[in-house]
């Protein structure tokens, strides 16, 4: 049996409404810096459920798809998996080092350089400074970002910012790769770029790949399985084309 690279277990995620409901000043300074029990999270009138007991594995190098409609709580799933949120309820485990692409230019410093965000990217993802020294040549040669490596990202257009997340990500041998609509950014030479890495990575079968993307097609032809999010539900599918079927059927009038 193939160990699970990522298990969520009962995982349940609220939001807090805003504007709605009577506040002051003072009472919402004291919500900011007070931390909620557990039995406040779950009983909150103005609290909402994004993600309601999602249990799900993913396995070690599968390529699995995360779709649903604007705003059913794809990339919260995916800030759940990448621990920059946590869970409300239940339990998420995830094996390995994580390589996440939630947003274009996330955890790029606009004053530091290309290459001093590289290393610093490398470091916080474990790989030592030989290794990132030995990378350095090729993830610039992927991102294809010339003389500007050693100019402050500040200067970057988001097209460059996001060339370079991308080559970082596929570069450092993540076991677990997260990625967010970035291939939406970008002309179309690199987005074929960026697919053929990704298809390396799953071919290798040591890469976890997680694709959040409103493009059904793109995750039809190249994931394992998908999760369909329909907030607060998380409905996973074995055959990826069924899972695509269901969401446009549901998304037409």
């Amino acid at each position: 049996m193939t160990a699970a690279a990522v298990r969520a277990d009962r995982v349940t995620k609220r939001f807090r409404r805003h504007g709605r409901g009577a506040s002051t000043l003072k009472s919402a300074l004291v919500d900011a810096f007070r931390a909620p029990r557990a039995a406040d999270r779950l009983t909150d009138p103005l609290r909402f459920d994004v993600l309601r007991d999602a249990t799900f594995e993913i396995a070690r190098g599968e390529t699995v798809g995360v779709i649903g409609r604007n705003g059913a709580g794809k990339t919260t799933l995916l800030r759940l998996v990448a621990k920059i949120l946590r869970p409300d309820s239940g339990t998420i485990e995830v094996t390995g080092r994580v390589a996440a692409l939630l947003e274009l230019g996330a955890g790029f410093h606009p004053e530091l350089t290309g290459r001093e965000n590289v290393v610093v990217n490398g470091i916080v993802l474990g790989l030592s400074r030989a290794e990132i020294r030995d990378r350095m040549d090729r993830i610039a040669e992927f991102a294809e970002v010339g003389d500007h490596l050693d100019a402050p990202v500040r200067t970057y257009s988001t097209g460059l910012a996001m060339r370079l997340a991308f080559a970082v990500a596929v570069h450092v041998q993540a076991d677990v790769l997260l990625v967010d609509e970035v291939l939406a950014v970008g002309d179309e030479g690199f987005r074929r770029k960026c697919l053929e890495a990704m298809r390396l990575l799953m071919r290798d079968g040591r890469t976890t790949t997680v694709l959040v993307s409103h493009d059904l097609d793109l995750v039809a032809s190249v994931c394992d399985r998908v999760l369909v999010v329909e907030a607060p539900r998380v409905d996973a599918w074995d055959d990826p084309a069924l899972g695509v079927a269901h969401l446009r059927g549901r998304l037409l009038p």
